[in-house]
């Protein structure tokens, strides 16, 4: 007699496949618990699939043709009444009330899988379009009980007359990733629900509502704020934000205008800060540079202007300690680079920029860094060569290391011979360890000095003897920390 496992024990083993929607997939059809589970973890972001471009069309196609199922027959009814007609996957009553597994949902999402799918063109296109995505989401507020993470930004390409309902749902809302130019009503609503916000994510346009301040204001805990702006800034929010300073622990800001961050020095919590900005006049980074953040340990500074090194040299040197990863990008600078050597012996993960010449510079990180596991090295050019790369981590990397990346900005100088010379000697160290051996942007020219073929036989006799596994991201998908990509 076959033995079945508790459901709660199924339960526990299947939220560890989360992350694998194949072998998630796979269990659909096992038997009816199995299912059961699988879906509702499957339909918990139904959005969140990485697939390429044809079957992400054709899985967002089958999305939208269940939840067209799933529609009340009172909006179905609207819907045919405008000529509106959509197919579904079955003619029989759904198995599940997919909608009420949601927890996470997207509008600019929703909108971009319903004019894919509808391919609508016409005149009245929008409208159409519109019509869908306001039943589709009125669905959404009466079946969603326990909302717990939303995003809505407007596009341009997907901007449609949307309605935001009356969402009860929404008041077990933890992560929200928004534009300030939304309705007033949109940020009244949550205001008035929604105290546990742990997330806040806002774009800011040249709108900012007496709502969001209110929205902000009420939050019990608010520990995660990104701010980014592009045609706005967020000056008259700053008293509000900042009365959340002892509970905010990450602070990511990104501006490519005139947007002040010199109040960031109130977070006396901070355990990850960013700042993303195009420097023009660098008073903030000067008033930044001696504040003392104890608990910082994630460094995030795309430092496109070195006139003032100094600033950055002189935050290290109080924050330093602490930090267990840096990035520091656009920015090449030896007498920089060499104080983190000096002021972050803790560091764990590293990305800064080395121009040629400054393999010694490399060197003297790779021995004072001695908890350092993983760094990423712009190759080629103006910068180190991927040879002498290899050849100094090899060498002098601490024993904890076991993440290299590489990304080109011109061809390689490595030949295959390189390559397997540098894999045999990471094979020989002591102690032994995977090495995650990353190429971003990985393409046939990175390597024109050897014969590609030869350079893919290379890298897979080490990935099948365990010696390394091998991964691959594109500069953008790097740039965002998305998930790896591999060649074998």
């Amino acid at each position: 007699m076959a033995y079945q496992l508790p459901d709660d024990c199924l339960n526990e083993i299947f939220e560890y496949l989360e992350m694998d929607k194949f072998t998630l997939h796979s269990c659909l059809l096992v038997n009816r618990l199995w299912c059961e589970i699988s879906v509702r973890i499957l339909w918990r972001n139904i959005l969140n699939f990485k697939f390429g471009k044809k079957r992400s069309f054709k899985i967002e196609t089958s999305i939208l043709s269940t939840l067209i199922a799933c529609l009340p027959n009172e909006s179905k009814n609207i819907l045919h009444d405008n000529n509106i007609f959509i197919s579904t996957p079955t003619s029989k009553p759904l198995l599940f009330n997919y909608v009420s597994f949601c927890k996470s949902l997207s509008i600019y999402g929703f909108n971009r899988i319903i004019i894919g799918a509808l391919e609508s063109r016409k005149s009245l296109a929008k409208h159409r379009n519109s019509l869908v995505a306001n039943e589709i989401i009125k669905m959404f507020a009466t079946q969603i009980s326990s909302l717990k993470h939303l995003t809505y930004h407007r596009k341009p390409f997907y901007n449609l007359n949307i309605s935001f309902p009356h969402f009860p749902g929404a008041r077990e809302l933890s992560e929200l990733y928004c534009d300030s130019d939304l309705p007033s009503d949109f940020f009244y609503q949550l205001s008035q629900i929604c105290h546990n916000l742990q997330s806040i994510s806002i774009d800011f346009c040249k709108i900012i509502t007496d709502e969001i301040k209110e929205l902000i204001s009420s939050q019990n805990n608010l520990k995660n704020l990104i701010l980014s702006s592009s045609n706005g800034n967020w000056t008259d929010i700053i008293p509000t934000i900042t009365n959340h300073s002892n509970t905010i622990t990450k602070l990511k800001l990104y501006s490519n205008c005139d947007s002040s961050f010199s109040f960031v020095s109130s977070f006396s919590n901070l355990q990850e800060l960013m700042i993303s900005f195009l420097i023009g006049d660098l008073k903030d980074l000067e008033i930044l540079q001696y504040v003392n953040f104890p608990k910082l340990q994630i460094l995030k500074i795309p430092f496109y202007n070195c006139s003032k090194p100094e600033y950055i040299m002189n935050f290290l040197e109080n924050n330093g300690k602490n930090l267990k990863k840096l990035y520091i990008g656009e920015c090449t600078n030896k007498t920089l680079n060499l104080s983190i050597s000096k002021f972050c012996p803790n560091l764990k993960s590293l990305f800064i920029m080395f121009t040629n010449g400054e393999l010694d510079v490399l060197k003297t990180i790779l021995i004072s860094c001695q908890y350092l596991e993983s760094i990423k090295i712009l190759c080629g050019n103006y910068h180190l060569s991927e040879k002498e790369v290899l050849e100094t981590v090899v060498k002098y990397s601490p024993n904890n290391f076991r993440e290299l990346k590489i990304q080109h900005t011109t061809n390689s100088d490595a030949f295959p011979n390189d390559l397997e010379s540098f894999f045999i000697s990471w094979e020989r160290r002591t102690p032994k360890k995977l090495l995650s051996f990353m190429i971003i942007d990985y393409k046939e020219y990175n390597y024109n000095y050897g014969n590609f073929c030869e350079v893919l036989e290379v890298i897979k006799k080490y990935v099948d003897l365990g010696t390394i596994k091998f991964m691959t991201k594109s500069k953008e998908k790097e740039s965002e920390e998305e998930e790896e990509f591999y060649i074998f």
